[in-house]
């Protein structure tokens, strides 16, 4: 699968992570009952000239739809951001091929993407800028990308994919950043438990096709969720976002019930949260 012809994608460790992402969730849309509708996902893996079969394996029902559930938590994050703010500003953080702007824009918020030189560049020639959304080619860590932000009719930050690649202290740092700037804003942002983050780090963390997933320094199991607070005074609340019901037993039955379980909840590879700001 990825289009023959097309343009051709070369990405490091972390960056290639992107193309995992969009092809499970390309994979996922093009299902009869899909629970996302991204048809611009699907475009783009048919556009782009990438091994993806041979890199990641045949995509796994159960990961290509756990991967768009998750992708739905940020999703009703943003639609309700932009129910109360439709002049607002979301920025996303390394957002790589995320096509979430297809699925959710209003028709007249901001938004800008912060994203390391080399995905930026794939990102522009893939998805172009235009005159309400562009993209800003440096690391989410670099703290200038907050210049760039009006902050006046509302502010949304998401970091998708982006914490557990980083170090406790930078995620620290890059939250309070963000809670710092941008007062009565939120960040919305996902979290690996600490067993999966200590797995990556001793390079256990294999697809069936091979793809051995990049370290992930990061992270923090559901009940440390409150620690996020202490990350910066205006931080006010922090809290889980559900996991839509999918299908199938276990996305329809199980997981909407495990993060209620304290002897299951931190068995969940993957959680979202958001952070609001005072």
């Amino acid at each position: 699968m990825g289009g023959e012809g097309g343009r051709r994608v070369e990405l490091s460790e972390v960056p290639e992570t992107l193309l995992w992402n969009l092809y499970m969730r390309a994979a996922e849309a093009r299902r009869a009952r899909t629970v996302l509708d991204d048809p611009k996902a699907v475009e783009l893996v048919d556009r782009v000239d990438y091994p993806f079969e041979e890199t990641f394996g045949a995509p796994s029902p159960l990961l290509a739809q756990g991967q768009a559930l998750r992708v739905r938590t940020f999703d009703t994050v943003v639609r309700a951001f932009l129910d109360e703010h439709p002049d607002g500003t979301v920025v996303t953080l390394a957002e790589g091929l995320e096509t979430q702007f297809w699925r959710v824009d209003n028709g007249r918020a901001r938004w800008v993407c912060v994203e390391l030189p080399e995905t930026a560049e794939v990102r522009r020639a893939l998805l172009p800028d235009d005159e309400r959304r562009r993209t800003l080619a440096r690391s989410a860590l670099d703290l200038s990308w907050r210049d760039e932000v009006d902050p006046a009719r509302g502010v949304l930050i998401t970091a998708q994919g982006l914490l557990m690649y980083l170090r406790p202290a930078e995620v620290k740092d890059l939250i309070a950043g963000c809670a710092e700037r941008f007062r009565g804003g939120a960040l919305v942002f996902d979290a690996v438990p600490r067993w999966f983050s200590a797995r990556t780090m001793r390079g256990e963390m294999r697809t069936a096709g091979g793809y051995q997933a990049p370290p992930m320094p990061w992270g923090m199991d559901a009940g440390e969720l409150p620690k996020v607070r202490t990350a910066h005074p205006a931080i006010t609340d922090v809290r889980e976002v559900p996991l839509p019901r999918g299908r199938g037993f276990y996305y329809g039955a199980l997981a909407p019930l495990m993060r209620w379980l304290p002897a299951v909840r931190n068995l969940r590879p993957t959680m979202t949260a958001i952070a609001r700001f005072s």
